[in-house]
């Protein structure tokens, strides 16, 4: 997409030079003309085809934001279902695919978060203590009681 904006900016700063060059202005607004008309669009799509200019945020920071979307998501699903989640149900709430969801589930359970347990029909449920004991929270009293 930046390099379609790039080409259209290099093409507008030349039809507004060849605009610019058939005027009939002189001094001080002359040379602001060219700036504005001319040179501005040129340079921002110069940058943009050198990709000096890649949008808002880096492809790395976009990949990063949807993990932690997805992962707020699960957390958020799991404390709606008593802190008990399936790769089935993460897929149905969040509409992504399974893959999507066992890779985030289990990057929850690798950094201590879940553990894994399984039902006699072979399930994968996925258990954050947490989660299910959240409602204890109001008996909590402080380490050296």
């Amino acid at each position: 997409m930046g390099r379609i904006v790039g080409w259209l900016l290099l093409a507008l700063a030349g039809f507004m030079l060849v605009g610019y060059l058939g005027a009939d202005v002189e001094g001080g607004s002359a040379l602001f003309a060219l700036l504005i008309t001319v040179l501005l669009p040129a340079a921002g799509g110069v940058a943009l085809l050198t990709g000096r200019v890649r949008g808002f945020a880096p492809a790395p920071r976009r990949a990063e934001l949807r993990q932690q979307t997805l992962e707020a998501e699960l957390l958020r699903i799991a404390g709606a279902r008593g802190g008990r989640l399936t790769i089935v149900e993460a897929v149905t709430e969040l509409a992504v695919t399974s893959d999507d969801a066992k890779q985030a589930l289990d990057a929850l359970a690798v950094r201590g978060l879940a553990d894994f347990h399984v039902t006699d029909s072979g399930v994968v449920v996925y258990v954050f203590h947490d989660l299910e004991h959240l409602g204890d929270k109001s008996d909590a009293r402080g380490l050296l009681e």
